[in-house]
């Protein structure tokens, strides 16, 4: 795949054209030069490594690490710093877990209103007065 315009290393990688410029911005793809010669060829190919970079950065955003862990976990990559990398994913999984626990909260929560408001009753449902509390 080697050779690819913006548009199609974005489309194999799964975005938009703007997305692989931001993460160019960011410094996480390099931007390759523009071929010397005629005008008509002066369009800037992506090679194989970009689009390795590219799906690498989806399937860490994925996994929920941020743009600037990624690009830590990029360098760590170029330096085979396990140990940093397995801290990183050791920090994204407790942070993983805590969201886990506050999803199932809101789950359980929304649960016992859904079964308070099928009781029926006077009064309004219970949901919309859990939702309308300060």
């Amino acid at each position: 795949m080697s050779g690819l315009t913006i548009g199609k290393l974005a489309e194999a990688g799964g975005v938009g054209v703007e997305t692989v410029r931001y993460y160019q911005r960011r410094g996480l793809i390099g931007t390759p030069e523009r071929p010397h010669g005629f005008r008509e060829s002066s369009v800037r190919r992506y090679d194989d490594d970009a689009l390795r970079r590219l799906r690498f950065i989806r399937s860490a955003q994925a996994a929920g690490f941020t743009l600037e862990q990624i690009a830590e976990l990029l360098d760590l990559d170029a330096r085979d710093d396990r140990a940093r990398a397995r801290a990183l994913a050791r920090e994204q999984i407790e942070m993983l877990d805590r969201k886990i626990a506050d999803l199932t909260a809101a789950r359980d929560a929304l649960g016992k209103l859904a079964r308070e408001c099928g009781k029926g009753g006077a009064g309004p449902c219970p949901i919309l007065t859990a939702f309308d509390a300060p």
